[in-house]
């Protein structure tokens, strides 16, 4: 990548947007969480991984490719998480006015094309109503990506327990992998535990509601486990952390090339 090709808004200087092609732009808008992820993780683990699935894309991006990424959202949707004492949340509607705004403040510039890049599960039901109401108002054609959702090689896959994608889906292995591969001295593993969940039991004895995609239970936390994970943290390495890292920053880069190449609707 050419280290010179501008990739963070932030850093721009405003005439600096009056010589982009803003028609072959793309904004990237980080959409994170600030919330408890077990006992032995930081409340800071959604943000830390959506910022270094970024990290690790940047060297994969053409220098030919427009991709600005703006600040990340720090604070999210994460009422499911209030019983533990830190979590920080925001309600829908006062986020739904922020991201909405933070997109027509893209659109004034003249690019049309965004990503809400989210690493919190909690911030999906919000961020699909924000990526309508962009495409309703301003016109824009919006990608709602997931980084939890990205395309992993099998290798990858075969790292983690067959359980581990199902219902390791709060600071277990692959969150746990990623932040020692991340910030290994925020995490305690001599906390770190098999945190088995509830919906293991449900997917059991519930061949409708327990299977997976026929039914969602609204959740909090405490419920799928009473410490706020849910996974085998034990298993976790930085050596896997680093196997999802590299697999997530290939498939965003990817990603962003074919949206580059994607005719709006």
């Amino acid at each position: 990548m050419n280290t010179l090709t501008p990739r963070f808004w932030a850093e721009l200087k405003s005439p600096d947007f009056t010589r982009l092609n803003v028609s072959r732009s793309i904004a990237v808008l980080p959409l994170a969480a600030i919330e408890q992820h077990g006992p032995h993780l930081p409340l800071s683990v959604d943000t830390d991984l959506v910022n270094g699935v970024i990290a690790h894309a940047l060297p994969h991006l053409a220098a030919e490719l427009s991709v600005l990424f703006l600040p990340t959202q720090t604070v999210g949707r994460s009422i499911e998480h209030v019983a533990f004492p830190g979590t920080l949340t925001l309600s829908s509607a006062a986020l739904i006015q922020a991201w909405v705004d933070l997109g027509e403040c893209v659109v004034r510039t003249g690019i049309k094309k965004l990503v809400l890049l989210n690493s919190h599960g909690g911030n999906v039901s919000t961020m699909d109503i924000v990526g309508r109401e962009l495409r309703a108002r301003f016109g824009m054609t919006v990608a709602l990506v997931n980084t939890f959702a990205l395309p992993m090689p099998a290798a990858v896959q075969s790292l983690f327990g067959a359980d581990e994608p199902r219902f390791g889906v709060h600071g277990g292995d692959v969150e746990t992998s990623m932040m020692l591969a991340l910030h290994p001295e925020r995490v305690d593993m001599q906390q770190a535990k098999n945190f088995p969940s509830s919906s293991q039991e449900r997917a059991h004895n519930f061949p409708i509601i327990g299977n997976g995609s026929s039914v969602k239970l609204a959740w909090a936390a405490e419920d799928l486990n009473h410490l706020g994970a849910a996974g085998n943290a034990a298993a976790a390495t930085a050596d896997k952390g680093r196997a999802v890292l590299n697999a997530s920053g290939q498939a965003l880069a990817a990603l962003l090339a074919e949206f580059d190449t994607l005719t709006p609707f």
